[in-house]
């Protein structure tokens, strides 16, 4: 393909990358009668949500669950796969210490598998912070401790996040997990206490949809149908170099066979990581914006494919690998996501993943190596021995997961409103956001994109999945508002858990204990009371210098005054402050059953 071949009357869209967001965009063009060029790196669509085909054997890159709360999306879906769209049953679990937990985490479940003694400690961790917690949640350590306690964070997010991400809990930001956790208030658990919701909720947690053969199959389809219908997606493209004029894009330079074309167009729409867009452009990018794109940084990760010679091995979808004493993060079991996932059924398939950074000792190593080394750790966990494994091949996926670290959104922020700049180009998916995004919004981030450049909309496509809720639920009924219910709600919620005032009640009480030691004084100094006298003597133990006399009904009253006031002070105090650590603690629940998450977007 070369510049001569396609004039700009064409009118033509290019878009960089054959991924999620990038077919997406194509495909929503061509149904507006658009003939887009798609142009990809690799040898194959879908990007990071590809499937890769070993002697028949499918295997997925990260183990992609396809679930929305975008009616666009799901649409999209159901009309691409049709039945060849699965219902599957969800299983993961974490490993850990030789034994599996269920996940998400069951307090009774945990409590068996760690001991009674360690789940005392986490308990005893918990509350505590629960009471103190860390007045800011700059980092990922912060903000688990704040919901879990330290010693739960150490026990089962620790390990498994930093051989995750490379980097220490305390230099990843707390906004990696915070993003996953959307429209989780106060206001939302106090009336999940109070109130039966009026929404009628089913659940993501226990299955999910997954195409037949994997999410490649979707892509591959989508493919076919933007040729179908005038559009071009060619493979095997490399964009090296991004031609502007100002703040105009007049071409992209790309590889193809070892062969260098230049492709003009109109308007341009590119997923390729944000760094390597700056990168490629000519004339060059403002220094300060190059320093920036170079803070950006990607974590990336290898799975290695192995074939065992086993009809079933462990009934989970997936399992986190949390225990430190492999390297393996987490492993896939194929055949549970989908039958026609492996071509023979007497046989299974699994998917061991390691994190790692481009060009490291991992990374670097040789196939054969990596299979080793997964064999190894396979036997050593005790899923199967090495003799039942018959195959094995590897592949690697770069620039996986954009790193939340000290310093990316201080760059992000920089390069944000200098590609924004650019008149007639726009950046989507995960790695063109340098966003932690799900498949969908992926998806999401090309459909606006399209109905910014047809129908002039201002769709920002930076908040995507920044502004959003989204958790593993979709509302299939909802009759009101929440925002209404909570309106409604605002003005008794000070009748459901009032705020006692200390010195009030102190006050109070302290006006009655007086009234009472004073009042019951004085009618003993009357005749004929002696038994009563000398019982109410007996308080001269504890009111130095209290008698049963006029004077000694003042005396008393100012003591009684003074405990009275004591106790309603600390009453008030304490009902306040176990007042605040319950709704806190349901507060913290209900986050944490959406913490659920961040390990499945890993």
């Amino acid at each position: 393909m070369n510049s001569g071949s396609h004039s700009k009357k064409e009118n033509r869209t290019v878009i960089i990358g054959g991924g999620p967001a990038g077919l997406t965009a194509a495909y929503e063009l061509i149904r507006h009668g658009q003939k887009p060029v798609v142009l990809e790196k690799l040898d194959k669509v879908g990007g990071i949500a590809r499937t890769e085909n070993y002697k028949g054997y499918h295997f997925d890159m990260g183990g992609h669950r396809f679930y929305t709360k975008s009616e666009d999306v799901q649409a999209f879906w159901d009309e691409i796969l049709g039945d060849d769209f699965l219902v599957r049953p969800r299983l993961s679990r974490i490993f850990y210490k030789n034994k599996y937990f269920n996940y998400p985490l069951k307090p009774l479940n945990a409590l068996l598998g760690l001991g009674p003694f360690e789940g005392f400690l986490i308990g005893m961790s918990y509350l505590r912070w629960q009471l103190f917690p860390y007045k800011e949640e700059e980092s990922f350590e912060q903000w688990v401790t704040n919901r879990f306690g330290k010693r739960l964070f150490e026990t089962f997010f620790k390990s498994y996040t930093e051989k995750v991400w490379g980097i220490p809990c305390s230099d990843l930001k707390a906004e990696w997990a915070a993003q996953r956790i959307k429209d989780l208030s106060l206001k939302t658990a106090v009336l999940n206490m109070f109130f039966k919701p009026q929404n009628v909720i089913k659940t993501l947690i226990e299955e999910f949809h997954y195409p037949r053969k994997g999410p490649g199959m979707l892509w591959t389809t989508v493919k076919e149908k933007v040729e179908e219908n005038g559009g071009m997606v060619c493979l095997e493209s490399d964009v090296v170099s991004i031609q502007r004029e100002g703040n105009v894009v007049k071409s992209v330079e790309m590889k193809q066979n070892g062969r260098y074309s230049t492709l003009l167009g109109d308007t341009f729409i590119s997923s390729m990581p944000l760094p390597v867009f700056i990168k490629g452009l000519n004339p060059p990018a403002p220094l300060e914006i190059q320093k920036a794109a170079s803070q950006l940084k990607h974590r990336d990760f290898l799975t290695v494919c192995l074939m065992v010679n086993e009809k079933e091995l462990f009934p989970d979808n997936w399992i986190y690998i949390h225990d430190p004493s492999v390297q393996v993060g987490r492993i896939q079991n194929y055949k549970n996501w989908s039958p026609d996932m492996v071509p023979d059924q007497e046989m299974s398939s699994l998917g061991l993943e390691y994190f790692c950074n481009e060009g490291d000792e991992l990374w670097s190593m040789t196939d054969d190596a990596l299979v080793a080394l997964a064999k190894k750790e396979l036997a050593q966990i005790g899923l199967t021995s090495e003799d039942q494994i018959v195959d094995g091949c590897v592949y690697r996926v770069e620039k996986t997961y954009p790193i939340y670290d000290d310093g990316y959104a201080q760059s992000l922020d920089t390069i944000k409103s200098y590609v924004d700049s650019f008149e007639n180009f726009q950046t989507i998916g995960r790695n063109g956001l340098h966003r932690y995004n799900n498949q969908d919004h992926a998806m999401l981030t090309g459909m606006y994109a399209v109905r910014n450049m047809l129908y002039g909309e201002e769709n920002n496509l930076w908040l995507i999945n920044a502004e959003e809720d989204y958790l593993e639920e979709v509302k299939v009924d909802q009759p009101v508002q929440k925002d209404d219910v909570v309106e409604a709600v605002k003005g008794s919620l000070g009748h459901v858990f009032p705020k006692l005032d200390p010195f009030a009640l102190g006050i109070a009480l302290g006006a009655v204990f007086a009234a009472t030691i004073g009042i019951i004084t004085l009618l003993s100094v009357i005749p004929n009371n002696n038994m009563v006298a000398e019982y109410l003597a007996l308080i001269n133990q504890f009111f130095p210098g209290y008698s049963v006399t006029i004077q000694g009904s003042l005396l008393g009253a100012a003591y009684g005054y003074l405990v009275g006031f004591v106790v309603g002070w600390m009453f008030a105090f304490l009902r306040n402050a176990a007042t605040a650590v319950y709704i806190a603690s349901t507060y913290r629940s209900a986050q944490s059953s959406a913490l659920k998450q961040i390990f499945d977007y890993i």
